[in-house]
């Protein structure tokens, strides 16, 4: 376990530029607040989350895979998994029903989280193809084929879910 001063010196360590310095103050100290906005929205902007199952499989290998990884993958599988939740996001919602302004203040916060992640990645690192895959996947056999149905996106809305409460557990053990 580290101390606050020993990871101190390892983003000192790590630290070649001055953004990545600035990356790893701001995955410490605002990346966990961020997230805990954004699923506390998430679940305010609908009823209860759905009990059904999604017909894509979570990407576990995944997650466990990156949990070995290396301080700059870890932050590149963040950014870049915020990404395509984004690009989720970016589909045709008018069969939604949830709470207008929950809803967008979900996708204003994950924006700001991506945006600050952005900052952090360096644009020639490439994506996690397998990532990109099961997010396309999500997309082809949930929203598209149930018609961007309430249904397909309360799916979605599970699925986001996992993610981000995955993603928060990834940021915290970072540190």
């Amino acid at each position: 376990m580290y101390t606050m001063q020993s990871w101190t010196c390892i983003c000192l360590v790590i630290c070649s530029m001055q953004s990545v310095c600035h990356c790893c103050d701001w995955i410490r100290h605002h990346y966990g607040h961020l997230s805990s906005e954004y699923l506390s929205l998430l679940d305010q902007m609908g009823g209860d989350i759905t009990k059904q199952n999604a017909p894509v499989f979570f990407p576990t290998s995944l997650y466990r895979h990156i949990d070995d990884a290396e301080f700059e993958d870890k932050v590149r599988f963040l950014k870049e998994t915020i990404y395509q939740i984004t690009k989720l996001f970016d589909g045709n919602m008018k069969s939604v029903t949830w709470d207008k302004k929950n809803l967008d203040d979900f996708l204003n916060i994950l924006e700001r989280q991506l945006e600050n992640l952005n900052s952090c990645v360096s644009p020639a690192m490439k994506p996690e193809r397998r990532l990109k895959r099961y997010f396309k996947k999500l997309n082809s056999k949930v929203l598209r084929k149930l018609n961007y149905s309430a249904q397909a996106w309360e799916l979605i809305r599970k699925e986001t879910k996992r993610h981000l409460q995955r993603l928060d557990i990834l940021a915290a053990q970072m540190y």
